[in-house]
């Protein structure tokens, strides 16, 4: 299993960078061809889950679904793995901790609305996961991998900041630290 996951993880990986015929080009644009920036959040595809070869780092690929910028984010082992399941469209036999707290709010009537990665501060990345529960909405402090997780579970938006492409250097593809 941990092998066909590497496989997927270095072929979504070489498709993030290189692209695939007739699907446009997914690398960044040159440093010199700026796109217009936008103010607030811009939704973002999880590209894949790869581990860095000079690091070792298990590392979440993202891509601004407007001006196609990419951004990467250093994550724990674990958080790969409740990444990549879903990604890979693999049930586990046994619900995973983020399988398990959907099923939770399903039961409590409680939906994920989004998730949104909303700064870097410290070299430590921050997430807001938002609920809606009997009409209100909800924020929820988190962990950028745990809303990711969550957010692809329950097939709903995940957004980043400005700041954060800013920050993390949107374009730039070598991860940053793991946000703890």
């Amino acid at each position: 299993m941990r092998r066909k996951v590497r496989v997927v993880a270095i072929v979504l990986w070489t498709v993030a960078l290189l692209g695939v015929p007739g699907q446009g080009h997914l690398a960044p644009e040159p440093k010199d061809a700026k796109p217009p920036r936008a103010s607030g959040a811009q939704e973002v595809e999880v590209i894949a889950v790869v581990t860095d070869q000079t690091t070792g780092q298990p590392t979440v690929m993202l891509q601004g679904k407007r001006d196609r910028r990419l951004f990467s984010m250093a994550i724990d082992p674990a958080q790969m793995v409740a990444i990549a399941v879903p990604l890979q469209g693999i049930t586990p036999p046994r619900p995973l901790t983020h399988d398990l707290f959907l099923t939770l709010f399903g039961r409590l009537k409680v939906t994920l609305v989004r998730a949104v990665i909303t700064d870097l501060r410290d070299d430590v990345y921050y997430a807001t996961v938002y609920l809606r529960a009997g009409g209100t909405e909800l924020e929820l402090d988190a962990r950028p991998s745990d809303a990711i997780a969550l957010a692809i579970r329950a097939k709903v938006p995940v957004l980043v900041e400005e700041r954060v492409f800013d920050k993390g250097g949107g374009g730039d593809v070598r991860p940053r630290r793991p946000s703890i």
